[in-house]
C-alpha cells in the first residue's frame, strides 16, 4: 500500500525544523524512516507534511562526560552497539542496540525515531526506563528534559508535543560497582520483543544497594517493576535471591498485551525467566566493574 498525499520537507537546523512545525499543522518528523514509514504504508499515520531532520548535525554525535552520556537523536542503533563508550558505561544501552531488527534497521534506525515512536514492542524503551535516562526535547519555550519513566505513557503514546523535537538522550554512566543488562524473548521474525527486561544494579559491600528493573515488549509502555526492586535490594545477589526477586514480577504486570503469536498468559507465564537472566547478567557485570 502507498502512503496517502503529504508534503515534504528537508530541515536544515533545529531552528528551521520547529519553524516547519509551527507552518505546517499535522506534520511528522522523519529521521530514520524505520518508524513513520511503516505507518505511513499501512494509512496507519497519513500527516499532512513530513520534515526530514535526518541531516541536522546538531543532532548527531556521542559525547561522554564524567556522569552523563549525551546521545544525540540521530544516532543510528548501529552506532550505539559499536561504541566503546556505550559499551562501556550503558552496556545495557549497547546490548539492546544489537539485537534491534536486522543490519539495514539497525544502520537506519535512530535511537530519536525509535524513542519518539514508543512502539510497546521496541527494546531501547526499557532500557533507557531501567537506566533512568532524560529525554532532551526542544520545542518553542526552550528545552526541557523528561524522566523515561514518565515520557512513555501508552502504546505509541509520550507527552512529547506536537511542536516538540526530540533532541538527544541523556543516560547516566555506571560507575564502578553498577552493571547493567538487557534480555529479550524475540519475535523470529520481526525481532520485536516479546518480552523484554533490563536491569540496573549497584553492588556495594557484596550487598545490593540500587536496583532498577523495567520491562517491555509485553505491557503498552516501558515500566518499571518496583516489586521485582524491593525484593532484592539490601539482599545478597545469590541466585536465590535473584530468582525470588524475579518471580515479584507478577505484582508489577496490570494490563499484559496478547497476540496470535503469544497470549498474554504466555507472556506472564515467562517474564520472571527474562527478569531472573536480565538481574543475573547485570550483577555479574557490576561485580567485574
Amino acid at each position: 500500500m502507498y502512503p496517502a498525499e503529504f508534503d515534504y520537507h528537508r530541515a536544515r537546523s533545529i531552528k528551521e525544523a520547529q519553524q516547519m512545525l509551527a507552518a505546517n499543522p499535522g506534520a511528522k518528523l522523519l529521521a530514520g524512516g524505520h518508524s513513520l514509514i511503516p505507518l505511513m504504508k499501512l494509512r496507519l499515520a497519513s500527516p499532512s507534511a513530513v520534515i526530514d531532520i535526518g541531516r541536522i548535525p546538531e543532532l548527531r554525535g556521542i559525547t561522554t562526560s564524567e556522569n552523563m552520556l549525551r546521545i544525540g537523536s540521530l544516532t543510528t542503533h548501529a552506532e550505539l552497539a559499536a561504541s566503546a563508550d556505550i559499551r562501556r558505561r550503558a552496556a545495557a544501552l549497547a546490548e539492546a542496540a544489537a539485537v534491534i531488527g536486522d543490519p539495514a534497521v539497525r544502520n537506519r534506525g535512530t535511537i530519536g525515531g525509535n524513542v519518539a515512536h514508543a512502539d510497546p514492542a521496541s527494546d531501547l524503551p526499557t532500557v533507557l526506563v531501567a537506566l533512568g535516562a532524560q529525554v532532551l526535547a526542544v520545542g518553542p519555550g526552550g528545552e526541557r528534559t523528561i524522566d523515561a519513566a514518565q515520557f512513555f505513557t501508552g502504546i505509541m503514546t509520550t507527552v512529547l508535543g506536537d511542536d516538540e523535537l526530540l533532541a538527544a538522550v541523556l543516560v547516566p554512566a555506571s560507575t564502578p560497582g553498577q552493571g547493567s543488562a538487557y534480555v529479550k524473548f524475540a519475535h523470529p521474525a520481526s525481532r520485536y520483543a516479546v518480552v523484554g527486561a533490563a536491569a540496573a544494579v549497584t553492588v556495594e559491600g557484596g550487598t545490593c544497594k540500587v536496583v532498577r528493573v523495567a520491562l517491555g515488549g509485553l505491557v503498552p509502555a516501558a515500566c518499571r517493576a518496583p516489586a521485582v526492586e524491593r525484593s532484592l535490594a539490601g539482599q545478597q545477589p545469590s541466585d536465590s535471591a535473584i530468582a525470588a526477586a524475579a518471580a515479584q514480577v507478577a505484582q508489577d504486570l496490570g494490563e499484559v498485551n496478547g497476540d496470535i503469536f503469544a497470549s498474554a498468559d504466555y507472556r506472564r507465564a515467562v517474564a520472571p525467566v527474562y527478569v531472573k537472566r536480565a538481574l543475573s547478567a547485570a550483577v555479574a557485570r557490576a561485580g567485574l566493574s
